[in-house]
């Protein structure tokens, strides 16, 4: 299959592909990506329906997604880096393809099979009852607990600009439907392989502390809280999120 997605490409070394949340493009990584870069090749890319990427059309398979862009560029083995909704694609990614992933770093991320509260379900209801109106939905998506500390942080710009695009992309897809590998990853967490750093935010929102939870059965995982940052730790402390990657990278 012919790989269609947008991609960037920099530095030399063990390769990392860095995979953005929900609701954002690759340009979650634009600061964190140039200081992994001196150390070791980095790959970030648009998932299907954001940024350059086309947007799906009938289901959108992101986890296969991952293969094709692996396959594409000759990487047998990758550190895999995901972010939130990337995060739940590369932990998938690891469960269904172990031989691909040397490390993994999850950054507050989703879960496959993981049953969201009512509370959580009714934020992402409610932002979508906005629609068509970009305005409110993102300053909808902004009151949610997890971006409390973007919303007074100079990174906001970027953050709004990164909504507002993904909500107009998101307004013209056709109906579709996400697929996930089965069975479902949270049921069989303890059966991740790979070696693991889990990294979140220690203003995040508690819906994402339960999701980080589930994920203490990993056998080889280490955990870190970076203090003061919520759910965008990734535009508001890159550099804490830089140091705690390379140190898992060089096994410090």
């Amino acid at each position: 299959m012919k790989l269609d997605l947008y991609y960037e490409r920099y530095g030399k070394g063990e390769p990392i592909v860095f995979l953005h949340s929900g609701g954002a493009d690759l340009r979650d990584w634009m600061y964190i990506a140039p200081l992994l870069s001196k150390h070791y090749e980095v790959i970030s890319f648009d998932g299907r329906g954001a940024g350059r990427s086309p947007s799906p059309i009938k289901y959108a398979n992101y986890v296969e997604d991952v293969g094709l862009l692996l396959d594409h560029l000759n990487l047998k083995e990758v550190t895999l880096v995901g972010h939130s909704m990337g995060g739940q694609i590369a932990t998938d990614f690891a469960m269904h393809k172990p031989d691909r992933v040397s490390k993994l770093v999850l950054i507050a991320p989703s879960l496959s099979g993981y049953t969201y509260s009512n509370e959580f379900n009714n934020e992402m209801k409610e932002i979508l009852n906005e629609a068509p109106d970009i305005e409110k939905m993102v300053t909808r998506a902004l009151r949610a607990p997890m971006y409390q500390i973007i919303t007074k942080h100079p990174q906001l710009d970027l953050m709004v600009q990164m909504l507002s695009d993904h909500c107009k992309r998101m307004l013209t897809w056709p109906i579709f439907e996400m697929i996930w590998p089965q069975p479902l990853t949270a049921e069989r967490l303890e059966r991740l392989e790979a070696e693991t750093l889990f990294i979140i935010g220690s203003e995040d929102s508690k819906e994402n502390f339960r999701v980080a939870t589930c994920f203490q059965v990993v056998p080889h995982i280490r955990s870190e809280q970076v203090s003061g940052a919520d759910h965008m730790v990734t535009l508001t402390h890159p550099n804490a999120v830089y140091r705690l990657i390379k140190g898992f990278m060089d096994g410090s």
